[in-house]
């Protein structure tokens, strides 16, 4: 049988056909170097987080990623654990009254410059941190960056705006305590730290509300908003040098010593305990578990971290079943035994909380306790080199898509600065994550997890939760 050859000759200029080869010959090449980045030319991708130092002791901490809108705040080293008993409450007490009006600028000429320049202004309070920032276009930095000084240094702190304010946060409690969630790990800060500075609330019991004044206030200002202990951090469309012009220009005066006693921050010590509220008449048990973790500069801190990625969050509503990656949420999932639960990694300067909420009818407690338990003790001696490079690779994954927007990476920047010196840069972070294998994740769960007395919290039906002498024991295996 013959064969026949078709041969077809192109009827294009040879000049064309070598001008479309040498263009898909630049676009190969183009791709096999996006292919074979190196680790330099990937950091060069990444905006440099730039840190000026003021005279003061005010830092200046800025990522310009060229956007038209930018976020600035001010990160202060001061809140609820630089209190005592008689002003606890006194730092939150503090935020909502900066926007109350200044010795320029009333309420309303506050609110309307905010609104008419379409920003945004907020502020919150934690236990060792206060920031107040606010998001505009990059154009209004300036304006942004001069009511942020105006609300901290002039602040009237009028008598008829505290009066009013304390029912403001008296109502802020009150729904505080319908948050069942919160209410829970005030009572595990409570316990776990009792008698110390971070065992008590944020927002400070009713009757330090209810007695707080305006010397109170004047007094933690002049106390620790020193500059030293304040980040001016941007993000955004936010050129360097311009924010560094603002900050000197405004927080040029604010004083960087003190007059009286340098307050220092108190070690905190962890004890092991419980706080069990039981309420039969609520649907749901509600109850987190705790042992002591490190603070924000331990290196445990990483492989910490990825012990509780491979513990996880689940919810109902998420569905999932038996492939879950998370081998206590494929249990939760197939054995019903939770509505839902989240693993935690709080950190603070020498200290922290590493543990597990979870919610549960009255029925299931005991059973999905039992499986809390057993899934650490698998950490600190079964956990497998594949489960962690998924963890790793779930966590470094999270860790980038909670920096997206000019406000998350303002926040990591200011929070970094505070306890760190220094912001991370990710390359860096991802190699530190990267470095942890199984072994590591095994010995630092069983240098903080096993055989540890943990921290309990409890609300609801928990009639069923064992005592805290079981509980105990379920924090070591005996083995034969």
């Amino acid at each position: 049988m013959a064969t026949h050859m078709l041969k077809f000759t192109s009827s294009l200029p040879k000049i064309f056909v070598n001008s479309q080869r040498a263009q898909r010959l630049r676009l190969c090449l183009r791709w096999q170097s996006a292919r074979t980045a190196t680790v330099e030319q990937t950091i060069l991708n990444i905006p440099e987080t730039r840190v000026t130092t003021l005279p003061n002791g005010l830092r200046v901490a800025t990522e310009d990623t060229g956007m038209p809108t930018c976020t600035v705040g001010l990160w202060i080293d001061a809140g609820s654990r630089f209190e005592n008993e008689k002003n606890n409450g006194v730092a939150h007490f503090l935020e909502h009254m900066a926007f109350k009006g200044t010795k320029k600028r009333t309420q309303t000429d506050l609110e309307l410059e905010v609104e008419n320049t379409g920003s945004h202004l907020n502020a919150y309070t934690s236990r060792e941190q206060t920031v107040y920032y606010a998001k505009a276009f990059s154009k209004d930095l300036p304006t942004a960056v001069d009511i942020l000084s105006d609300i901290i240094q002039n602040s009237t702190l009028g008598e008829q705006e505290i009066e009013r304010e304390r029912g403001v946060i008296l109502r802020e409690m009150q729904e505080v305590e319908t948050n069942l969630q919160e209410v829970v790990f005030d009572h595990l800060h409570a316990t776990a730290y009792q008698g110390t500075d971070l065992g008590r609330t944020i927002l400070g019991p009713t009757e330090n509300i209810l007695s707080i004044n305006r010397n109170d206030l004047n007094q933690y200002i002049n106390n620790h908003y020193k500059g030293p202990r304040i980040v001016l951090a941007g993000a955004g469309g936010v050129n360097h040098e311009d924010l560094v012009n603002l900050a000197e220009k405004h927080f040029g005066n604010l004083a960087s010593g003190y007059e009286g006693e340098v307050p220092l921050l108190s070690p905190c010590r962890f004890t092991g305990s419980e706080i069990r509220v039981r309420d039969d008449s609520m649907p749901f048990a509600h109850v987190a578990i705790a042992v002591e973790g490190c603070g924000w500069m331990n290196p445990d801190n990483i492989p910490l971290m990825i012990a509780n990625t491979l513990i996880g969050s689940w919810d109902r509503s998420h569905g999932g079943g038996a492939n879950l990656a998370s081998k206590l949420a494929a249990n939760s999932a197939s054995g019903n035994l939770c509505h839902s639960f989240q693993s935690f990694n709080t950190c603070y300067t020498d200290t922290g909380l590493w543990g597990l909420y979870f919610v549960a009818e009255r029925g299931q407690v005991e059973t999905m306790m039992f499986q809390v338990q057993s899934e650490w003790m698998r950490l600190c001696s079964n956990v497998t080199e594949f489960e962690v490079q998924r963890a790793k690779n779930l966590l470094k994954t999270n860790l980038l898509l909670q920096l997206d927007g000019s406000t998350p990476v303002c926040e990591d920047i200011g929070r970094q600065m505070l306890c760190y010196g220094r912001r991370i840069p990710i390359p860096e972070l991802e190699a530190r994550i990267d470095a942890v294998k199984a072994k590591d994740v095994r010995d630092v769960c069983y240098k903080y997890i096993y055989d540890k007395c943990p921290a309990v919290a409890s609300v609801g039906p928990v009639e069923a939760l064992p005592d805290y002498s079981r509980l105990r024991s379920g924090m070591y295996w005996l083995r034969l």
